[in-house]
């Protein structure tokens, strides 16, 4: 939490320098015209492959299969764009790299690689206490012991018995 707090103080000003060092090496307007057409840009990301995503998640849905790979390139997508909208050159340059179909199939193996690797790991330690393990022929069953509660009726409180008290 704290690394997030720090970036999030950090970022603007980090962006506030590239900006002075462009503004100096290129002049002030071309580089605000960049901003802008970096975030006009952004606009337009998100709305086409905003589109582009809920068709293909639909079609995908019509022929019976999760569009999780679909979602995942489309947050990609509205991440990307979502950058390009912020003003500044780091996160154009972040918002782009998240554009690129090659870096968008990279992190979506990464991020399936990962998941599978933590459902294995929840399998295997979420076994049913109660199955058959190594060494135990049967396994573990537990006790039941069959009864029936017997106690002081309240006059106050319904009858549990007759559906009509309730």
């Amino acid at each position: 939490m704290r690394a997030f707090l720090l970036l999030f103080l950090i970022f603007p000003v980090l962006e506030l320098y590239v900006f002075f060092k462009v503004s100096t090496a290129i002049g002030f307007f071309p580089a605000l015209l960049l901003i802008i057409a970096g975030s006009a840009l952004g606009v337009l990301v998100v709305r086409v492959a905003g589109l582009a995503t809920a068709l293909r998640a639909r079609e995908s849905l019509q022929r019976g299969e999760l569009p999780a790979e679909d979602m995942f390139h489309g947050l990609m997508l509205a991440l990307g764009g979502g950058l390009l909208l912020l003003p500044g050159f780091i996160s154009d340059v972040i918002g782009l790299v998240c554009l690129l179909p090659f870096t968008r199939r990279l992190l979506g193996r990464k991020m399936r690689e990962r998941a599978e690797a933590q459902a294995m790991r929840q399998r295997a330690f979420g076994d049913d206490p109660f199955m058959a393990r190594p060494g135990q022929p049967g396994g573990h069953q537990p006790t039941v012991i069959e009864g029936e509660v017997v106690g002081r009726e309240d006059p106050a409180q319904p009858n549990l018995r007759n559906p009509r008290d309730l």
